[in-house]
C-alpha cells in the first residue's frame, strides 16, 4: 500500500505501513484501489480477487471484494473512533445454496468468524447481506440458475495497527470463495522474490 498524501496525519499514515506486512493465502491477488473521495478527509482502497488457481490470472474467479480505510483524525460519533474499515465480497454460489433461508445468517457468521478469527475488536460493526438468485427463460432457457452473494459491512478499529483487519477480510473472502481453512498452525506463504 502506498504511504498516502503527503499531508496525511501521522496515525494514518501508520496504518497504510501497518497493512504492507500482511501476507494473505496465494489465492487472493491485492492491487491498490483509488479511495473513495468525500466520505472522510483521508482514504486507501485495495481490491482483490479469489481465483482457483494459485495467482493464475486465467484461473476461475472464486470472489472478489473491495477493503477500504477511511480515517478523520477528528474521529465521527458513528464511527466511534477514528478509523473506519469498509468492505465489500461478492461470490458467486450454488443455486443450491442460495436458496437456502438462513444464508444471510450463515454469510454473517463468516463475517464475524473472520474478525474473531484475527482476534480483531471491531467496534460499531454492521452490514447487509444481499443474495440475487437469477432464473433464465424463453431463449435463455439454457442458462444455468445463478445465485449471486453480495456482504456488505463496516466496523471501526481501536487503533492504527490495521494488518488484523486485512488478514480478517482475507479469511472472509476466501471462505465466501468456499475455499477450506488453512489447516491448525499452517500459515500463507508469502509471493518468491
Amino acid at each position: 500500500m502506498s504511504t498516502g498524501p503527503r499531508d496525511a496525519p501521522p496515525e494514518f499514515l501508520r496504518a497504510l505501513r501497518s497493512l504492507r506486512g500482511v501476507t494473505l493465502r496465494p489465492e487472493v491477488s491485492l492491487e491498490e484501489a483509488p479511495g473513495p473521495a468525500r466520505i472522510a478527509p483521508y482514504t486507501a482502497a485495495l481490491v482483490a480477487d479469489v481465483r482457483s488457481g494459485r495467482r493464475d490470472p486465467d484461473a476461475e474467479e472464486l470472489a472478489s471484494g473491495r477493503f477500504v480505510v477511511l480515517h478523520d483524525p477528528a474521529g465521527q460519533e458513528a464511527w466511534d473512533g477514528a478509523f473506519r474499515l469498509v468492505t465489500l465480497v461478492r461470490a458467486t454460489l450454488e443455486p443450491e445454496v442460495g436458496q437456502d433461508p438462513l444464508l444471510a445468517e450463515v454469510a454473517w457468521s463468516w463475517f464475524s468468524d473472520a474478525l474473531a478469527s484475527a482476534d480483531v475488536d471491531a467496534r460499531a460493526a454492521g452490514g447487509t447481506v444481499t443474495r440475487v438468485l437469477s432464473q433464465s427463460f424463453g431463449a435463455l432457457d439454457e442458462r444455468p440458475e445463478l445465485c449471486e452473494l453480495e456482504l456488505r459491512a463496516s466496523w471501526t478499529a481501536r487503533d492504527e495497527d490495521l494488518a488484523p483487519h486485512l488478514r480478517a477480510w482475507g479469511t472472509l473472502l476466501c471462505t465466501v470463495a468456499g475455499l477450506p481453512p488453512l489447516p491448525e498452525g499452517v500459515v500463507a506463504l508469502g509471493p518468491r522474490h
